[in-house]
């Protein structure tokens, strides 16, 4: 089905990119794939404890961009492309049962592993992601009409990158990878 290194080489490949080519659109179908991986995510019960609002408007993704580049944080937003926030939405019975009996909130377990599938399928798509949580949530929620009840937890760049890949710099494997013991 996948030769053994196609993963790998993919995340190997995955960074945060922080320039895109604002002059070439991202093709609906590569956004459809991408959206597609997202769905298809696990989460805990089944719960998909998410919306995701998918910006492509010019206009408004500029807005959007400059709403999460606020106090010197994240200017490139400015100029990306497609804007895909990711809204926390209610968890089910079982879910919410599973969270007070462990003390472990799901649903941000659950958006981490949507967001992860969101910028591999990104990086498969020969584009570029990068998940920013640092954003002015109560402008982007006026300007997308999200409800103020909600909690928007991501914003998720997305555009064709324009910057080489870097090479990444990782803690060595023996310091964050123990087998049978701490």
């Amino acid at each position: 089905m996948f030769a053994e290194s196609d993963f790998l080489r993919l995340v190997e490949a995955r960074q945060s990119d922080r320039a895109y080519d604002v002059s070439r659109p991202v093709e609906q179908e590569k956004l459809e794939r991408i959206l597609r991986a997202a769905r298809l995510s696990p989460s805990a019960c089944n719960a998909q404890p998410w919306k995701f609002v998918v910006v492509t408007d010019p206009e408004l993704a500029a807005a959007v961009g400059k709403a999460t580049a606020g106090l010197g944080m994240n200017k490139f937003a400015r100029n990306a492309p497609v804007h895909i926030l990711v809204v926390e939405e209610s968890m089910n019975f079982t879910s919410f049962l599973g969270a007070r009996i462990k003390d472990k909130y799901f649903p941000l377990i659950d958006i981490g592993i949507a967001a992860a599938h969101i910028v591999l399928a990104a990086e498969s798509e020969g584009l570029g992601s990068c998940i920013l949580g640092w954003f002015d949530e109560k402008e982007i929620k006026k300007l997308i009409g999200i409800p103020l009840g909600k909690r928007l937890l991501l914003d998720i760049t997305i555009g064709y990158p324009v910057k080489e890949k870097r090479r990444k710099s990782r803690k060595p494997a023996e310091k964050v990878i123990s087998y049978n013991h701490y």
